[in-house]
């Protein structure tokens, strides 16, 4: 069993720039040509082990800027690759995110003639085929695709030099761990593996104990309470979220809403638009010409709303976003910390709120219990309830009656099958 090293966000090295965590200067001047100038905590940890070839594993939360602490260390070590047999390989859960970790890699990867291409479903295979026999260094890849186009012999990856699993327990929470098991079983047994995840336990941590070798893990302060967001539970009954959600979103632009179901989804942002704030939904029924335009559409400011299930919640990486809506509270409280890392990203600002009906009371509490939440509380928090006598029959007297929650109540709403 591999043994893994903890280094606490506390000793996380205090490094000026890049250059100073071991990065070339040519890669450091890319980033800074966009703005980027000082590593975030992850990156001052992970990036002197990753450069040196070490297995990482990193625990970080949504928004940490773990991205760019695999990009780089790939970005500057693998070698150019024959075709359709890449040198690097990203593993992601969703679409959204490995077309973002593609758009992240390209310019980094530019700078030494390395090709990199995203591969999912929801699209033609003839554009995946043409860009792999032409070559590839980086293959950044959902797991069901990047299968198909191994089982065609489209992708052989035999000569992968650097692996990265990203969000790695939503993998799992998704179910893709076998599949990821799958690919790595075929990559080359030298190769170094670096994995980020919010959290390592679990089966997460099987991957790490049969798939790295000696890894060095590195943790970024996960609790939701380290997020520059500020929190409120806004108490509404049912049929006003709607109107309230309208105004939220006036008030403060750029927002994305989450929801329980499709149905939901694009209902909602029927009715968002119908009020007059701008809006469009995004989830798996979605074409995926149909997600990028509303994340286009989204990103440019052309909508102020973006309504999502929770099959987005890690896959939208869009910049200043400022305000996060539950407009159905989350089934888990993980659920919770991932829709809320849509804003607040990297120190900056942002606002999460959660809109509380009658019946999630009591899912409601238990979250904030679970998450040591103390939000900002809107509307009119409900009074604890307590016994009343009601009539009865002459024989027994009156009896006693305390108030039960409804059974929907007594527990967080559960996640639909098919819902995302």
């Amino acid at each position: 069993m591999s043994q893994t090293s903890t280094t606490p966000p506390s000793a996380a090295p205090r490094v000026a720039d890049f250059q100073g965590l071991g990065l070339s200067r040519e890669l450091a001047e890319c980033l800074r040509s966009r703005g980027i100038t000082s590593p975030l905590p992850i990156q001052s940890m992970a990036l002197p082990d990753a450069l040196a070839g070490r297995d990482v594993s990193g625990r970080a939360p949504t928004g940490s800027g773990k991205t760019l602490a695999f990009a780089l260390p790939m970005a500057a070590s693998i070698h150019k690759a024959k075709p359709r047999r890449p040198t690097g390989l990203v593993l992601a859960p969703t679409r959204e995110l490995a077309s973002q970790i593609a758009a992240e890699l390209v310019p980094l990867a530019k700078i030494r003639g390395l090709r990199v291409h995203a591969f999912y479903g929801g699209v033609g295979y003839g554009p995946q085929f043409t860009a792999l026999a032409r070559g590839v260094d980086i293959v950044v890849a959902c797991p069901g695709r990047l299968e198909d186009l191994m089982g065609s012999g489209h992708v052989v990856l035999a000569d992968v030099e650097v692996a990265v699993v990203d969000e790695a327990d939503r993998m799992a929470d998704m179910g893709f761990l076998p599949a990821v098991r799958r690919i790595l079983d075929t990559t080359s047994a030298k190769r170094q593996t670096l994995l980020f995840s919010a959290t390592l336990d679990g089966d997460v941590d099987v991957l790490v104990r049969d798939y790295q070798h000696d890894p060095i893990r590195h943790e970024a302060a996960a609790d939701v309470d380290a997020s520059e967001a500020t929190h409120r539970f806004h108490y509404v009954e049912r049929d006003a979220r709607v109107g309230l959600c309208g105004q939220l979103i006036s008030a403060s632009g750029s927002t994305i809403v989450f929801v329980r179901t499709r149905h939901g989804a694009d209902r909602l942002a029927r009715q968002l638009s119908k009020s007059g704030v701008a809006a469009a939904a995004i989830h798996g029924d979605r074409s995926q010409s149909q997600r990028e335009r509303a994340l286009r559409a989204f990103s440019s400011g052309s909508v102020q709303a973006l309504v999502a299930t929770d099959v987005a919640a890690r896959g939208i990486h869009v910049d200043e976003v400022a305000c996060v809506i539950h407009y159905d509270l989350p089934p888990d409280p993980k659920d919770y910390v991932h829709r809320s890392g849509r804003t607040a990203r990297a120190g900056a600002a942002g606002t999460v709120v959660a809109l509380v009906t009658p019946e999630d009371h009591v899912a409601a509490d238990t979250l904030r219990s679970s998450l040591r939440l103390d939000p900002e509380l809107d509307g009119t928090p409900p009074a604890r309830k307590v016994a009343r006598a009601v009539p009865s029959d002459r024989r027994h007297g009156p009896r006693v009656q305390a108030h039960r929650p409804t059974r929907r109540s007594q527990a967080a709403p559960r996640r639909r099958r098919g819902s995302s």
